[in-house]
């Protein structure tokens, strides 16, 4: 298999295991706004720190906003979520020999740190900016802090045995 196809072919694996991780395994955050917890990002950190930068941009960005349009409730966010996951996924690089560099690990916190701040200006963006609705999107934020810290865990215990297993030489020749 030329290179091209195995990056192809692992993006959209990516862009379905993380809409597998957004989708089905997730969490509505109180309140009614269709904001949800869930595991995805961990995985679009993992595509992230594989592919190369627009590869895995898209396939982050796709497989997230995917979840959120077909999810009952969660439709209007999926514009917010296709930009929001993209730029989380930049914070990655894919040029290092193993997926956990110290680099990739700080930037899943950064990562989740723009997920945070995205959220919480989409929400005001869907719902106005009135002092309710700026309420709202404060009460959000803890949920969302939960999203950051179980991906980033689930993004470094996965990340070490694929490295442990040398995945990422094995997959990027």
């Amino acid at each position: 298999m030329n290179k091209k196809t195995l990056q192809i072919t692992t993006a959209a694996l990516f862009a379905a295991i993380t809409f597998i991780f957004t989708y089905y395994i997730h969490v509505p955050i109180p309140g009614g706004s269709g904001g949800y917890i869930h595991l995805g990002d961990s995985i679009i950190f993992l595509a992230a720190s594989l592919l190369p930068t627009p590869v895995a941009v898209l396939s982050g960005a796709i497989g997230a906003s995917l979840a959120d349009a077909l999810t009952p409730g969660a439709a209007a966010w999926a514009p917010f979520t296709l930009v929001i996951k993209a730029l989380m996924a930049l914070c990655f690089t894919n040029k290092k020999a193993t997926i956990l560099s110290t680099r990739n690990v700080i930037m899943s916190i950064l990562a989740g740190l723009i997920m945070v701040g995205g959220y919480f200006i989409a929400q005001i963006v869907l719902y106005g900016g009135g002092a309710v609705n700026v309420k709202a999107s404060l009460a959000s934020i803890p949920f969302n802090f939960i999203q950051l810290v179980g991906s980033a865990i689930v993004y470094i215990v996965i990340g070490y045995f694929f490295d442990k297993n040398s995945v990422k030489k094995r997959l990027v020749k």
